[in-house]
């Protein structure tokens, strides 16, 4: 058990036997009435965010996690294979859990995962991925127009813009939140 007075960003707890992770919180003490702890927490199995208010000091439980960095491997049918380079003990991974998080990984890749009870219940990418161009439309000397974009297919399937220098097989950093471009790498 974890009192709301000791919550922590990332912190994942277990409310009406859901799992949740807390995304933000705010103690808050007005001047009359007593405090309480604003939070922001996201549903793990499906990501859904709600906005909750939960006393000062009352009791959660929280969750046994563990987060384990591991490679991955390829794609089996529906599911990612990742493996622990220290066992080899290979994890399948269901589509659900990693979502629009595979159009930013390659093969060989170090990812973190969360586990819960022998379950992958979250995928944590880096910040940024460098990415290679395999296909858009030829850049030529000169076009460097502000602003001016193109969209480009890179070696893990994605679709960004880009600015219209960069040809293929130019490697380029993308910020994996947003989906953006964000230089050459």
């Amino acid at each position: 058990m974890v009192s709301t007075n000791n919550l922590k960003n990332g912190m994942t707890v277990k409310i009406d036997g859901k799992l949740w992770k807390i995304d933000y919180f705010q103690h808050v003490k007005p001047g009359k009435g007593g405090a309480f702890v604003r939070t922001k927490i996201k549903s793990v199995p499906d990501g859904k965010t709600v906005e909750r208010t939960f006393r000062a000091g009352e009791e959660l439980e929280q969750a046994v996690v563990t987060r384990t960095e591991l490679q991955y491997l390829y794609q089996d049918g529906e599911q990612y294979v990742f493996m622990d380079t220290d066992t080899y003990e290979q994890t399948f991974v269901p589509p659900d859990v990693v979502g629009e998080a595979m159009l930013w990984t390659k093969e060989s890749d170090i990812i973190e995962l969360t586990f819960h009870e022998g379950e992958v219940i979250d995928f944590q990418l880096p910040a940024n991925v460098e990415l290679e161009i395999t296909q858009t439309e030829p850049g030529m000397a000169g076009n460097t127009v502000s602003g001016a974009t193109k969209p480009a297919t890179l070696e893990t399937g994605a679709e960004v813009q880009v600015p219209l220098f960069l040809n293929i097989g130019e490697t380029i950093k993308v910020d994996t939140r947003s989906g953006e471009y964000i230089s050459r790498a």
